[in-house]
């Protein structure tokens, strides 16, 4: 006989130290790496959220360079069996060219509820429910992207004004001659943009790595009780991930964004890496 979970309360969740639990079900798995989830016999329905993978910083000598936007979220039943394919998505890989944006994140996949990921630092378009990247050298930080459930992204943002919120943020925009913006906050946030003092990264349930500048920005907090990480130097923290913590800079590279869909750090030399994807799965 099927095991069905019949009912759940979506406005009520319990946030503490590293526990968002839809009200009523526990979190059984979080998983961030291989190709299947293992679920008990006689469970076939699971609550998940699925995230995708982070987007990674920009990097950029000059006209500063922009934070990786969080990777997207998406919520909702699966049905499952005892062994159910899944695709964890990759965070955005760091960026070693200078000049150059950030790479998004991948996509997550599990039971038929898709997420995508954020958007890289500096003007990459984010994918299904990702965030946008902030700007580099003077430009508005990108738009969050329209959700698997057809949610409407963050509007793309101006030069030095803060990221637009929403379901997936989008990201700040950055300054040629003054102070980059902070990112949008929604369930992703938005990369932080470059500047002389740099914007942070956006909160969420995935945050958005901060901008670089003359002062490197800390990478955005998740509200699952996670961290980002610090700037240093010029260079920018990674944003906090919803299984994770962001990584702080060191003197060469952007942070990492934290496990499950924090964006990367933007840095003068090398962008950082998102946070790869991750499936949260209740019953």
């Amino acid at each position: 006989m099927e095991s069905v979970i019949m009912a759940v309360n979506y406005s009520q969740i319990a946030v503490g130290a590293n526990t968002n639990s839809p009200y009523g079900l526990t979190l059984q798995q979080t998983i961030t790496s291989g190709t299947t989830v293992t679920i008990p016999s006689g469970i076939n329905w699971v609550y998940a959220i699925v995230v995708g993978g982070g987007g990674g910083g920009a990097s950029n000598n000059g006209p500063y360079g922009g934070g990786g936007g969080g990777g997207g979220v998406t919520m909702g039943w699966a049905k499952t069996t005892t062994s159910t394919a899944c695709v964890i998505g990759a965070g955005g890989a760091q960026q070693n060219t200078q000049n150059f944006s950030g790479n998004n994140g991948g996509t997550t996949l599990f039971g038929g509820l898709v997420a995508g990921g954020g958007g890289g630092g500096g003007g990459s378009a984010p994918t299904l429910g990702g965030a946008g990247g902030g700007g580099s050298g003077g430009s508005g930080g990108s738009a969050g992207a329209t959700s698997y459930w057809g949610t409407v992204g963050g509007a793309l943002s101006a030069s030095a004004t803060a990221g637009n919120p929403g379901y997936a943020a989008g990201g700040g925009g950055s300054s040629t001659g003054g102070n980059g913006a902070v990112g949008g906050s929604g369930w992703a946030g938005g990369g932080g943009g470059g500047g002389g003092t740099a914007g942070a990264g956006g909160i969420g349930f995935t945050a958005g790595g901060g901008g670089c500048g003359a002062t490197g920005a800390a990478g955005g907090a998740s509200n699952s009780g996670f961290s980002g990480g610090a700037g240093s130097g010029q260079n920018a923290g990674g944003g906090a991930g919803c299984a994770g913590n962001g990584t702080g800079a060191n003197s060469t590279t952007g942070g990492t964004g934290g496990s499950g869909g924090g964006g990367g750090g933007a840095s003068n030399q090398i962008g950082g890496a998102g946070g790869v994807g991750a499936i949260l799965i209740y019953y």
